[in-house]
């Protein structure tokens, strides 16, 4: 197995907690979206649809929604999320092999999962199956969300801490592999299948307390893998996190800004 497909196994047993934090898709990217395909789409694709949090905000902007996730522990979650719509439906696979026609789907989509996915193999792909004048695009949020910037530091510290050690422990080595998201851009501009890319900033604002904020951390693959693999550290790192978060934020809720990079391409 590449390290592409054994990234899934990364976002398995936690698909609940990642349902019930992690943000739906901003109506802003679903517009942008729309606007630079100028039409209605008969076929959308979201591909590493996980939960289906992405993939159900299309059921009434598509004809036809399918979400693709290799994860079958998502997919169950994503499965009940959208039963009763019988215009979405999802296939277990992987982004370099969807199984999907040739030239069959108008718009392609990836929530903040196209890191994941080798861009050597996913984009050919993505190429396939999109029509020409089709629409691609990679949504990623930027970590730590706004709220608070005592939590916000302490995010931060937590993760610069927990890549260090996910790169040094023994345990964990070599059992996942990532592409950089700064890299999304380039990486569609230089495939030569796209007759234009370019990248949208845009926000979203929702309501969220310290219960929510330490989810967020907790739906992060990184701690995950470490946290189920056994490494003691990582759990006394969370737990000091934990505090320092329950301490700067309280139990009030507050609004927070969740801050959006859009990589666009049109086939």
């Amino acid at each position: 197995m590449d390290k592409a497909h054994q990234n899934a196994n990364r976002f398995s047993n936690f698909a609940g907690l990642y349902d019930r934090v992690r943000p739906a898709l901003p109506p802003d990217a679903r517009a942008i979206l729309l606007q630079y395909l100028g039409h209605r789409p008969t076929t959308l694709v979201d591909i590493g649809c996980g939960t289906g949090l992405s993939t159900a905000a299309w059921a009434d902007y598509a004809d036809a929604v399918v979400g693709v996730e290799p994860s079958a522990d998502m997919l169950a979650r994503a499965r009940a999320r959208t039963a009763g719509q019988p215009s979405i439906r999802f296939v277990q696979a992987y982004s370099d092999a969807t199984g999907l026609p040739d030239e069959s789907v108008d718009l392609v989509t990836c929530s903040q999962s196209f890191h994941w996915m080798n861009p050597e193999k996913t984009i050919p792909e993505i190429a396939r199956i999109l029509k020409t004048d089709g629409v691609f695009a990679a949504f990623d949020c930027d970590w730590p969300p706004v709220c608070n910037w005592k939590a916000e530091q302490a995010y931060e510290k937590l993760f610069f801490f927990l890549h260090r050690m996910q790169a040094e422990n023994p345990k964990t080595q070599g059992h996942y592999t990532h592409w950089d998201k700064s890299k999304h851009l380039e990486n569609l501009q230089n495939s030569g299948t796209f007759r234009y890319a370019r990248e949208v900033l845009f926000s979203q604002t929702e309501e969220t307390d310290a219960e929510r904020f330490l989810g967020l951390a907790l739906s992060q693959g990184d701690l995950q893998h470490l946290l189920e693999t056994g490494v003691e550290e990582a759990r006394t790192l969370y737990t000091a996190f934990e505090e320092k978060v329950r301490t700067a934020m309280g139990k009030k809720r507050v609004a927070i800004r969740f801050c959006y990079r859009m990589r666009l391409a049109v086939k």
